[in-house]
């Protein structure tokens, strides 16, 4: 399987994990910001795509944006929050998840021998990270809903 190939169906992988936990949130908000994230792995498939028939674009995301969006709508509603105790080891396997898929894409522009693919790797492996920390805060917000809302200042989700 080639690179392309090989990224397209981790892409799907991520995409269908992010859309069976988005059916099983028991937040609306939550359930939200999950699709967008499996929203965000279609987009990378569709680039991998491209780049296997020898195009290529470099992925724009609003990501975070609709993520501090969604948060704050939900510190508005104030609404009440009960979560599974085991919720946070589904986020922990997606960051799993989104790690391994960053590593990947950086090892692989390291190699491929078209800097525009290299760049367009990093910059999508840019995004898994920040991914990653996006599940990070959806993991403390899990752990602790109304405290972290209460004090999420938003501004540092997904940052490095």
């Amino acid at each position: 399987m080639d690179i392309f190939e090989y990224a397209m169906q981790m892409e799907k992988d991520g995409e269908a994990y992010y859309r069976e936990l988005a059916d099983t949130a028991n937040s609306k908000g939550l359930a939200n910001i999950l699709t967008f994230l499996a929203d965000e792995e279609v987009k990378h498939y569709k680039i991998f795509k491209r780049m296997k028939e020898g195009k290529g674009e470099a992925p724009v995301s609003h990501l975070l944006d609709d993520v501090k969006n969604v948060f704050a709508e939900l510190r508005e509603k104030g609404e009440t929050f009960h979560f599974d105790a085991k919720q946070p080891e589904h986020y922990r396997k997606a960051q799993e998840i989104e790690k391994r898929s960053e590593e990947f894409y950086r090892e692989k522009a390291k190699e491929v021998g078209d800097p525009a693919q290299a760049e367009i790797l990093n910059k999508i492996a840019d995004e898994e990270k920040r991914h990653y920390n996006v599940l990070e805060n959806i993991i403390d917000f899990v752990r602790q809903p109304e405290r972290w809302l209460e004090n999420a200042e938003w501004h540092h989700i997904g940052e490095e």
